[in-house]
């Protein structure tokens, strides 16, 4: 059986399961506690408490009044570089200890630090580069349209109170993404992690404390989706809600935003298409694209290439190579370097992913290799092993909807309209990788690709670059001037320079 992960536990110690509001730590209003089972080996973890109602305006308010009447929105640009700064400083001067708290909650392996998403360097630049904005973020000067002798401007204020609601799949990353720019333009927030990956946010937000921010500014409230993430976004008291995870819940995110008309920001997943011309690097290509569904998160991330729409002349060298990969993942306990992909998060996912593969079966897409749940010395964890189908029409449902586990679609394609035609034909629109060794055709068909991010032979993240994506995909972006902007309202100022009235 996988190694006991509690020694682990018992060495870094659990950040103390409590709610953060207003400054204090503390208990539910119920009493009512979430209980964490580690994904890979089914042990208790540790448990946090799951937030009311009543819990979750006390948090509302709370960061209300620190925005309404606290120090943070009207701070000096230096002071807020000073925390965000102190923040990252923290954070990696934790690295070790968050990793571990990573692993705990989500099974992800230490060894996946190695790729930049999944890093704490990642986590730690994102309060870096956001806090290099603090004090370049401004309006401009207009020429009055219609003369007179008055003045025209704008300017960028923070939007308020921001609603995070994070997922549990990269809960540093994810927290640091809307956490950073929020805090970088004055917003005050409440942040409700997932009930599958708590503890790594709530030493995060023990490092905010100690990096200086000021009581109310991050409130931290625990619990599943009922009743703690719907008395969130439902609160009448929030101006903006920023989510990523399923589209299904995004929709609930949506409509709640009506009543008031809150801002909204949402990242929603995809099917992210890896388009693989004949003159490619076909074992780059093959290698890659396998490691998005089976390495790291084994595809539970909302990138993952996981259609590969493949030239006919490679097609079958292609499955070769990609099914081949599978071989070589390593299974198990999360600390093991040598453990190379994480379990499904839970039991309903684990059935989600084969229900999936049966319905491949079903459709007629062949399967060949994987997609069964590991038994033996893994029976206890959520493993399930990496499937390849072939044969997969774009219209089947495998090849439709986001799966969110280790399985890869192929589909084949003859020329490069229909590659196109292929790629683009799904709801949603996140990423997209385009492999060729023709520069000429890498341009026109990334111009061409109704995806929010477009990489040429590889795909990475880049924390200074806007992310997010087309269609079902989701609204907004991440990264960048946009996610700045994304937690400010515009003003427009008529100054007259005169005493006479404009």
């Amino acid at each position: 059986m996988v190694a006991s992960i509690m020694p682990h536990r018992d060495a870094v110690g659990l950040p103390d399961g409590l709610l953060l509001i207003d400054g204090a730590w503390r208990e539910s209003t119920s009493g009512e506690t979430w209980t964490h089972r580690h994904p890979a080996t089914g042990e208790e973890v540790g448990s946090f408490p799951v937030s009311t109602v009543e819990d979750v305006d006390r948090a509302v308010r709370a960061a209300r009044a620190a925005f309404d009447e606290g120090p943070w929105p009207r701070s000096r640009a230096k002071e807020r570089i000073t925390v965000l700064r102190r923040t990252a400083e923290l954070i990696r001067q934790h690295a070790d200890e968050l990793l571990t708290l990573q692993a705990l909650d989500n099974s992800v392996p230490v060894s996946f630090n190695t790729t930049y998403a999944m890093s704490i360097d990642a986590v730690a630049d994102a309060f870096d580069y956001h806090a290099g904005w603090i004090d370049k973020l401004g309006g401009e000067t207009l020429w009055p349209y219609q003369g007179g002798d008055h003045m025209v401007f704008t300017l960028r204020e923070p939007i308020g109170v921001v609603a995070a609601v994070v997922p549990w799949n990269a809960p540093l990353l994810l927290s640091a993404q809307k956490l950073a720019p929020a805090l970088a333009v004055g917003c005050t927030v409440v942040l409700k992690p997932s009930e599958y990956a708590t503890f790594t946010v709530l030493k995060l937000a023990r490092l905010l404390e100690a990096a200086g921010l000021p009581p109310g500014v991050l409130n931290i409230v625990t619990g599943p989706g009922d009743p703690t993430g719907d008395a969130l976004i439902n609160h009448p008291g929030v101006d903006k809600i920023t989510f990523t995870g399923s589209r299904e819940t995004g929709r609930r995110v949506m409509a709640a935003a009506t009543s008031t008309f809150k801002r909204v920001s949402l990242e929603l997943g995809g099917k992210s298409p890896a388009l693989v011309f004949a003159d490619a690097d076909v074992y780059s290509a093959a290698a890659i694209t396998m490691g998005t569904v089976t390495l790291g998160l084994s595809g539970q991330a909302c990138v993952a290439q996981t259609r590969a729409i493949v030239h006919r002349d490679i097609y079958d060298q292609f499955v070769a190579i990609a099914s081949g990969m599978s071989e070589i993942v390593g299974y198990g306990d999360p600390f093991d370097p040598l453990v190379t992909a994480a379990p499904l998060i839970n039991g309903r996912q684990v059935e989600r992913v084969l229900g999936f593969v049966s319905k491949g079966h079903e459709e007629g897409a062949r399967l060949v290799c994987g997609g069964e749940r590991l038994g033996g010395e893994f029976a206890a964890g959520n493993f399930v092993s990496p499937a390849v189908f072939a044969d997969v029409k774009n219209d089947m449902t495998i090849a439709r909807q986001e799966i969110f586990g280790p399985v890869l679609c192929v589909v084949p394609f003859t020329d490069e309209d229909e590659g196109v035609r292929l790629a683009n034909d799904t709801e949603y629109g996140l990423g997209a990788t385009v492999w060729t060794t023709d520069v000429k055709r890498a341009m026109r068909v990334t111009r061409q690709l109704r995806a929010g991010t477009v990489g040429v032979n590889g795909y990475q993240l880049e924390i200074h670059a806007p992310f997010g994506g087309f269609g079902q995909s989701g609204l907004g972006r991440e990264g960048g001037r946009s996610s700045i902007e994304a937690y400010t309202e515009l003003k427009t100022v008529l100054l007259p320079t005169t005493e006479e009235l404009m």
